[in-house]
């Protein structure tokens, strides 16, 4: 049996990092996190990914940023490269009028056979047709 790959993106990785009454859901993207510490899955991320986290943390958490960030990068998360997913990924941003930043997680896990995972319900019911989205909401180990 081979161990699933997930593809969590921004708005679940800064549940990891958020500790708020505004970050719904947080309960299962911690679930997922430990999930994958323990090996019950593989996580992967684009390479922009500490860019878009940390731009929201230095808007929210401008006294944490720093602290947070470096807690997320000490995860040491496995990366894909920039030129592994832009083609699809500019792609799909013209196909489904979305940022390259949310097809770029999705592409990662088109091209590595994964599922992305987020807690964006408008990403997901414009991209579902493409397959590999879950709902933070619905995903389970």
């Amino acid at each position: 049996m081979t161990t699933p790959l997930v593809v969590p993106d921004a708005s679940v990785l800064l549940k990891w990092a958020l500790q708020s009454t505004e970050e719904e859901d947080r309960d299962r993207a911690l679930t997922l996190r430990d999930s994958w510490l323990a090996g019950g899955c593989r996580i992967l991320v684009p390479s922009l990914w500490a860019y878009e986290v940390g731009n929201v943390l230095g808007l929210k958490q401008p006294k944490l940023a720093r602290a947070l960030m470096e807690t997320l990068l000490a995860y040491r998360l496995e990366e894909a490269a920039a030129e592994d997913l832009y083609p699809r990924a500019l792609e799909m941003m013209s196909q489904l009028k979305v940022t390259l930043y949310d097809a770029a997680y999705h592409a990662a896990a088109l091209e590595k056979g994964g599922t992305l995972v987020t807690a964006d319900a408008a990403y997901v019911k414009r991209a579902a047709r493409l397959g590999h989205v879950r709902h933070l909401q619905e995903w389970s180990t």
